[in-house]
C-alpha cells in the first residue's frame, strides 16, 4: 500500500513539471531508485495505470534507473559497495562508514509532447 501513495506523489510532480514546461501530454517519466529505498518499482509500475488515469500523464511510459549502495570510510575515505557479509570499511575495517548513494528514489526527468499546446501560426502565413 505504501507505494499507491509513492505513485500518487510521483504523479502530482509530474503533472506540475509537465504545467510548468508548457506541455499537454507526459509521455514517460524517468525515475531514480536506490537498492536500499523502500521503493519497489513492480509496484510502482502496477498502480501507475490507475493512478495517471483520466490525467495528461495516462499511458506514459515509466523508466527505472537504479543506483546500487555505496558508502565512504569516515576513517580513511574510502568508498566501498554494499557488501553482503560484512558493513565495515573493506580498507581499514573501520566501523564508522556512511551511506552516500542508494537510499534514493526521485524523479530525474519527464518526458512532454509539447506539439499539441503550441499555438498554431496565422492561416496563410
Amino acid at each position: 500500500m505504501h507505494e499507491l501513495a509513492v505513485t500518487q506523489s510521483v504523479l502530482e510532480i509530474v503533472l506540475r513539471h509537465a504545467r510548468l514546461a508548457g506541455g499537454a501530454r507526459v509521455s514517460a517519466l524517468h525515475l531514480v531508485v536506490g537498492q536500499l529505498s523502500s521503493i519497489v518499482d513492480d509496484s510502482v509500475a502496477f498502480y501507475w495505470p490507475s493512478v495517471a488515469r483520466g490525467t495528461p500523464a495516462e499511458g506514459a511510459r515509466l523508466c527505472f534507473r537504479r543506483v546500487p549502495a555505496r558508502f565512504r570510510c569516515e576513517a580513511c575515505g574510502r568508498e566501498f559497495p554494499l557488501q553482503e557479509d560484512a558493513r565495515d570499511c573493506p580498507g581499514c575495517t573501520s566501523s564508522s562508514v556512511r551511506l552516500i548513494a542508494g537510499d534514493e528514489f526521485s524523479v530525474e526527468s519527464i518526458d512532454v509532447d509539447e506539439s499539441s499546446t503550441r499555438p498554431s501560426g496565422p492561416a496563410g502565413g
